[in-house]
């Protein structure tokens, strides 16, 4: 598992609110040092609504490196953490220019 790996994650079967539920794909955002000492996990959920795309939201386009089925939307207002033992398997990975725009995303949302 790295900073930047999509996986394939249960986010469980109730929600409140607006949370997601069930198993979905999720960008891995926590650093690679910290992913090394923690058994939680820290990601963004991607929905394949593309229609639903939020201001702040990230469109990735499915390709060779990030294994999806379809074009996705990082949810960035949705960061949630979990056990390791939620996570099922790797999908692919984002390119480089789509962590630049979560690291700056994460900037404004941390107020870094």
């Amino acid at each position: 598992m790295n900073y930047g790996d999509i996986y394939w994650v249960d986010f469980g079967s109730s929600s409140m609110g607006h949370e997601y539920i069930g198993r979905r794909p999720a960008l891995i955002i926590q650093s690679n040092q910290q992913l090394k000492i923690s058994n939680l996990i820290t990601v963004m959920p991607l929905t394949s609504q593309t229609d639903n795309c939020q201001s702040d939201d990230i469109l990735i386009k499915k390709d060779n490196q990030n294994l999806l089925h379809k074009d996705s939307v990082i949810k960035v207002h949705h960061i949630e953490s979990f056990d390791k033992s939620r996570f099922i398997g790797k999908t692919g990975e984002v390119d480089a220019p789509t962590i630049e725009k979560i690291k700056q995303y994460l900037k404004i949302h941390f107020g870094l």
